[in-house]
């Protein structure tokens, strides 16, 4: 199989694909007070998240423009989380070869070991911000507050 003549892009899940903020905010007081501090250590809570606005469109579109795949991290301490996440790809995008999300998450807490051009990612954590190519800081307050806004800046460099 020849490699790909699109430019790699990578798009982070929680709170870039996937509303993890307004999950926590849905949870009960009880299970907030417990987790307080650690809500991605909630056994479970990957599976439940919404996608952001605009985020699955965004998604399909970009994946025919570009090499695209979801990188994300897991917490350590949450070993649900690692298949909570891959379920959640599935049930958004579908479990069929042909779905663009297909064999294309990948788990890492280093995502600066990731070569490619572009990285959509709502924090500098986890190397984001030391990736080699591009990062497209998503999110409110930032250059890229909605996917209207990244749309508009990747199109025109696929």
């Amino acid at each position: 199989m020849a490699p790909s003549a699109k430019k790699i892009l990578y798009i982070d899940l929680d709170n870039t694909l996937a509303d993890f903020d307004g999950r926590v905010a849905e949870l009960s007081p009880e299970i907030r007070s417990r987790y307080e501090g650690h809500f991605d250590h909630i056994p479970g809570v990957y599976s439940l998240l919404k996608p952001m606005p605009g985020a699955v469109e965004a998604y399909h579109e970009l994946s025919e423009l570009f090499d695209t795949y979801i990188l994300s991290t897991a917490p350590w301490l949450n070993p649900t989380a690692w298949t909570d996440k891959l379920q959640w790809v599935e049930l958004i995008f579908g479990v069929e070869e042909a779905s663009p999300a297909y064999k294309r998450l990948i788990i890492t807490h280093h995502k600066d070991l990731n070569r490619g051009d572009f990285l959509v990612d709502d924090q500098p954590a986890h190397g984001a911000d030391a990736f080699a190519g591009e990062w497209l800081h998503f999110g409110a307050g930032n250059r890229f507050p909605d996917w209207s806004s990244v749309l508009e800046y990747l199109r025109p460099r696929a």
